[in-house]
């Protein structure tokens, strides 16, 4: 009995998911523009504390 992987199985024995390209970009964006957003708030709130 041998137990060899394929390439279209990871090293649990489950077969491979391919996430596409697509999907990821949206992901990020969705969390990107939020957080670049806050990121914006904070630096001209923190400014303002700084210089008076």
């Amino acid at each position: 009995m041998s137990t060899s992987i394929s390439k279209e199985q990871s090293g649990d024995g489950q077969p491979a998911v391919h996430t596409p390209a697509a999907f990821i970009a949206f992901a990020w964006t969705l969390v990107g523009v939020p957080l670049a957003y806050g990121l914006y708030q904070t630096v001209k709130t923190a400014s303002s504390l700084f210089t008076g």
